[in-house]
């Protein structure tokens, strides 16, 4: 079926055919036999078969029916596949024994940032994520504070997971090859949050709204939220861009909104 499937770009699908790379990701992975390990997005399975050479049982998402009879022949009764689609798994179904879940997979490049916040819902289930992405996405996760690729990813991200970047991977380590250079990353839940903002939602609005205008300072972006004073009140310089605040600034931002409610 390799040789007569052609890729969707519905699906934004690039499927990962170096084997050097697979070899690389697996080892970081480091599969144990007793881990419950979810891959989205296997394709034709790349990743699967080598994780399935180290585990008795593997769970897949994917959406592509026409590439699920491809996957039941690789993975027999080993593979449970899963024939939704990714934004809309409720990953908690899943759980058996109270045991974390692995998410693993070369996410399509078109849903990744929304297929990223949507597994994040589902951080205290999460032992950790390891993804293929395009890599100018894990660069804004990774971002720090005063870098330009710093913003509401790079905050979001980074106040649920530990982040780290893992290796560099060529266009050409895929079929067919993208118009982009992708990056493997590494996220994994902070078991016990550095910065706890009282109310999640209202984190993420006041991030988005400070980066919705980043050459604005906050003053100008966050006026509607908050008044010069109680942005002082928290230690950080009205005058500043958003780009300059760390993930503890927003927190402690947010809290005022959740203190004075």
């Amino acid at each position: 079926m390799s040789q007569e499937y052609r890729t969707k770009k519905r699906f934004g699908q690039h499927f990962l055919h170096d084997h050097g790379v697979i070899h690389k990701l697996i080892k970081y992975i480091h599969p144990q036999e007793n881990q419950q390990i979810i891959e989205i997005g296997p394709g034709m399975g790349a990743l699967t078969i080598p994780l399935l050479e180290q585990i008795s049982q593997l769970e897949v998402i994917e959406i592509d029916r026409d590439v699920i009879q491809h996957l039941q022949q690789l993975g027999g009764d080993k593979l449970t596949i899963h024939n939704v689609d990714a934004l809309k798994f409720n990953l908690a179904d899943l759980l058996k024994n109270n045991q974390q879940i692995r998410v693993v997979g070369n996410l399509p490049y078109n849903i990744s940032t929304p297929l990223i916040f949507h597994l994040l819902k589902y951080q205290e289930y999460i032992e950790d994520m390891h993804f293929m992405l395009q890599k100018e996405v894990v660069d804004r996760i990774i971002a720090q504070a005063g870098s330009k690729t710093y913003g509401r990813l790079s905050v979001m991200v980074q106040y649920y997971c530990e982040t780290e970047y893992l290796f560099y991977v060529g266009p050409e380590a895929f079929k067919p090859p993208p118009k982009v250079d992708s990056a493997v990353i590494r996220l994994q839940p902070w078991q016990e949050k550095p910065y706890l903002a009282n109310d999640v939602e209202v984190l993420s609005k006041v991030v988005a709204q400070a980066f919705s205008m980043r050459r604005k300072t906050l003053r100008n972006t966050l006026k509607k939220l908050f008044s010069k004073k109680q942005i002082e009140s928290v230690g950080i310089d009205p005058s500043a861009r958003a780009e300059t605040l760390s993930v503890k600034n927003f927190v402690d931002l947010s809290n005022l909104i959740t203190l004075e409610a």
